[in-house]
């Protein structure tokens, strides 16, 4: 037995049960993995809330990185001992072990610290697909990032500013809108002292942005239209803040605007591209063009208390939850 995660209903916090589980030996085609670090996403709180549907009861999370301490029967490439991770396949991560299939794994290199490795899978081919693939920013492109402190915006920052993008961030404090700036934000406007839009139009003097980077949702949504420039893109790849309000057709043909609402997993359909993704991404790490910000650890078990804090905003860059046993 070991310890694990569980949830029997939809709600807040509360809701997230500590709890021993069974987890058995690994089939054909499986590794068994003892979790190292679990990175935490705001996926995890849309699942708990039943905004995403999963059947109940389930363990949480996407996301981790540990050691693999059986390999099922005929499987080759894999050992024991092997550090690996998974993001954005399979949810059940929450737990201190766990059988996953070796299709969704991928090596870690040995310069990779496991809680780095843990806490860049969904965000960083998450920044990924977002700059190379879904728009693919460019040298003299504007680009807008909201939340541009939290795990994925910090990135997304670095990776547009590192493609010779000029980066607006907008952030909810002084202390955020420093680490965007270290973070490769050229202007950093904070929401709660000034209308990002606005701050937007000042800032392009009126001829907006080719791409908006939103993960906030209904509060944010009908702004970044409004910053966006004639043929511009509207990526809306997350929604903290709630569902945005449902978009007439005529509002995106006020300025010949795109519309996408993009999810990691189609962006992942193969086991090549998530190699290729995941590659990337690491090799970024390594050269140090990407600089991870695990800014916040909590005990597994106390994972309640970081979906709290999460929420409210008290927290930047990235989240890893650490199994009680490691």
């Amino acid at each position: 037995m070991v310890k694990a995660i569980r949830v029997y209903d939809n709600g807040g916090p509360e809701v997230l049960k500590w709890e021993d589980v069974e987890v058995g030996e690994p089939k054909e085609g499986e590794i068994r993995v003892r979790n190292k670090a679990v990175g935490l996403n705001f996926v995890d709180v849309y699942y708990r809330k039943g905004i995403y549907k999963t059947a109940l009861p389930y363990t949480p999370g996407h996301e981790a990185a540990g050691v693999v301490t059986a390999v099922g029967p005929g499987l080759t490439g894999w050992k024991v001992g092997d550090i690996v991770a998974i993001g954005g396949n399979q949810l059940a991560s929450y737990t201190e072990e766990q059988i996953i299939p070796a299709s969704i794994a991928v090596h870690v290199p040995p310069s990779i610290d496991p809680i780095v490795a843990a806490s860049i899978m969904i965000k960083g081919m998450t920044a990924q697909f977002l700059v190379c693939r879904c728009f693919k920013v460019e040298p003299g492109h504007t680009v807008l990032v909201h939340a541009a402190a939290g795990g994925v915006g910090s990135l997304l920052c670095q990776w547009a500013s590192g493609l010779g993008a000029t980066v607006i961030g907008t952030v909810s404090t002084e202390a955020k809108a420093a680490q965007a700036a270290e973070d490769g934000c050229h202007h950093v406007i904070i929401y709660t002292q000034e209308d990002f839009a606005t701050g937007v139009d000042k800032i392009t003097s009126g001829k907006g942005v080719d791409v908006v980077y939103d993960a906030v949702g209904k509060d944010t949504f009908q702004g970044s239209l409004a910053c966006l420039k004639p043929r511009g893109y509207m990526v809306n790849y997350g929604q903290s803040s709630g569902t945005p309000d449902p978009v007439p057709l005529s509002a995106l043909a006020a300025k010949s605007l795109f519309l996408t609402r993009p999810l990691l997993r189609w962006y992942n359909t193969t086991q090549e591209e998530l190699l290729e993704c995941c590659n990337e991404v690491f090799a970024k790490v390594e050269s140090g063009t990407l600089r991870v910000r695990v800014n916040h650890t909590y005990p597994l078990s106390h994972a309640a208390q970081a979906h709290a804090d999460l929420e409210a905003r008290k927290t930047s860059g990235s989240v890893v939850l650490i199994p009680d046993a490691v």
